[in-house]
């Protein structure tokens, strides 16, 4: 059996965002989480079009537990897990983590299936009745990712991230976005 994660030993803990949870993060971390538009575009105004995707996973898989409950999935249904870095000449910046039910990719018309080295954000930001349903927050310690995110994208510390429900003509997907010290020291 094939990994269900590149980024992942195990899934992460979440903790839904509640009343008050904003002023708990730090600063910089709240800049990043509580971004409504596109990271992407955030990026690309900062650093131009230098701003690149790396593909690390992109299979159809059942996803994790947490992830089939928040997209009210069946348990053995599969979804294409999408895991991409997002860097600057080689400097990661953002990992992500998509979850996208075969439902929701006829929805937008099989885009979401062919990004290729595109952004997701570039693609999910253009529909014009994206709906933001729901949004969890994480600190992920060093033991949750693999030996193989920890090295691709210089991870040495925890690290925070968001996951958010978003829908495409009323059908959902699950976009997960982990913010790499570059982007919260320097941005």
């Amino acid at each position: 059996m094939t990994t269900k994660s590149f980024l992942f030993n195990y899934e992460p803990l979440w903790q839904e965002n509640r009343q008050g949870l904003r002023h708990k993060l730090p600063d910089n971390v709240q800049s990043w989480t509580y971004e409504s538009g596109s990271l992407t575009q955030r990026l690309r105004n900062f650093y131009g079009d230098a701003v690149a995707v790396k593909v690390l996973l992109q299979r159809w898989h059942k996803p994790f537990l947490s992830e089939r409950r928040l997209l009210q999935l069946p348990e053995h249904q599969y979804s294409l897990t999408r895991e991409v870095l997002l860097h600057v000449n080689g400097k990661p910046l953002i990992l992500a983590r998509t979850i996208i039910p075969v439902t929701t990719i006829k929805a937008a018309k099989r885009n979401l299936s062919q990004l290729g080295n595109r952004p997701l954000g570039e693609i999910i930001f253009s529909y014009p009745k994206l709906e933001r349903i729901a949004m969890d927050v994480a600190l992920i310690n060093l033991s949750t990712w693999t030996r193989s995110a920890i090295a691709d994208a210089g991870i040495d510390q925890s690290i925070w991230g968001r996951r958010t429900v978003f829908a495409i003509a009323h059908k959902q997907m699950l976009v997960s976005e982990f913010f790499l010290p570059e982007i919260l020291g320097n941005y």
